[in-house]
Order: C-alpha cells, then structure tokens, then sequence
C-alpha cells in the first residue's frame, strides 16, 4: 500500500491508484472534463491539476494521470493550482463557449469573463469519444488527426470513419460538448453522417438499438441467430 496525504488527510491506497482516485476516496472534488472511470487517462483538459510537494520541491500536474507516490503531500486547492485550473478553463470556454458543462466549470473555478480570443468551436479535444470507441467499443472509428511531436502547424481535431461505424452512440454519450451529433427517427439512427437501422422488438413493436451494434456484439459473443429480436425490458 501507498501512503500520501492529500489536502491535510492521510490515506493509504493501492499502488498504481492515481491521485484523482486517491481524492475520490477522501470525498475530494477535483474538477475534470476528460476523464472517464472506465477509460484509460488522457490529461488533456488540465482541469484535474493539482500542486505536489515532493523532497521539498513543488510541482504542479494533473491529477487523472499521476499515480500516487509513497510520502508525497497533494494539495488539491492551492493557489497555484487553482491558478492553473482557472487557466485551463479560460482556454475551454474561449473554444467551446456554449458548452453548459464547461460553462458550469468555468463558473465554479470563479472564471466570469474571458481573457482569450472565443473561437466558437465545440470539439475541445478531450480524447473521451476516442477513447471509448477503442477502449469499450474495439473498433476504433475515432482517431485524433494531426496530432504529436511530428503534426503539422494545424490545430489537432477528430476524424471518423463511417464505413466501420456500427452506430452504438458510445462517443455520443460520452461527448462533453455536444460535438458528436445523434438522432433517431422513423427506426433509424443517424451519426457520423451514417443512417443505420435500427432493431425491432418482436414483443413490444419499439426500435431499441441499432441492428449492425447488435449483429456485431452477436457475431463477437457468438450467441443465437435470434438472441436480439426481443427487447430488454420484453425478455
């Protein structure tokens, strides 16, 4: 076992747990818009930054990253971190300034005008949607274009491929910002530019998910021709 002390409380966790883990466990909130308990961790908001003091040396880093280190003191809201998250948050409303999560954020933090140009976009790059499509999903149809030491000038952004999509609204769902668009009607589901059909109950007439999601969790689980042709809630 790990033992840190986070704003003045001790706890022990195990090794491998990350700070923002570690802060759960002691009921302390630590704001974050990338990260996922399902998902691997991905740093990118920036709003999970907390200051460490370790040998007498302080740092600052993001708390859904760093896993716990025996001995080190965490503090979750000092000045310099609290600095840091009212930055991050400037930079995501500046991006994505009709976001309401980012907006409830950014309010929390005390950020109430902004000192950066507004861009006016809604992908703000979270790596959530792309994440789970690989991660939960296992196709991998998001991808992060543009992006690394070798990318171009060009600001990173997400690309989707449609062909391989199966249209289960993973990323949708786990969509921050509402970049990621989905609509249902007439017993179809439209997302990414795709149309799919969607499955109808053979018990209670309603369209409940769509066919190609559920052939390829049949083809992968290796169940029944006709294990989906009733619902959930009719089975």
């Amino acid at each position: 076992m790990i033992e840190l002390t986070i704003d003045n409380q001790k706890v022990e966790v195990e090794e491998g747990t990350t700070i923002l883990e570690a802060a759960s466990k002691l009921n302390i909130t630590i704001p974050t818009l990338c990260h996922h308990e399902n998902l691997s961790p991905f740093g990118a908001c920036r709003l999970c930054t907390v200051e460490i003091i370790s040998d007498g040396a302080s740092g600052l880093t993001t708390a859904c990253t760093y896993p716990v280190e025996q001995g080190i003191e965490v503090r979750t809201n000092s000045e310099k971190a609290l600095e840091a998250r009212k930055l991050a948050a400037q930079l995501l409303l500046a991006k994505c300034p009709s976001s309401k999560e980012i907006q409830d954020i950014a309010k929390g933090l005390g950020v109430e005008r902004l000192k950066v140009e507004v861009k006016e976009e809604e992908c703000i790059l979270c790596g959530l949607c792309v994440r789970a499509c690989q991660e939960i999903v296992g196709l991998g149809v998001i991808r992060f274009i543009d992006r690394g030491v070798n990318r171009d000038v060009e600001e990173p952004f997400i690309e989707a491929s449609p062909d391989i999509c199966i249209g289960c609204g993973t990323c949708f769902y786990v969509c921050p910002t509402g970049y990621i668009k989905m609509a249902e009607a007439g017993g179809k589901r439209t997302i990414w530019g795709r149309e799919f059909e969607l499955k109808k109950c053979k018990v209670c007439g309603n369209y409940w998910a769509p066919e190609a999601q559920l052939e390829y969790i049949r083809e992968k689980l290796d169940l029944p021709q006709d294990f989906f042709d009733v619902c959930p809630n009719c089975k």
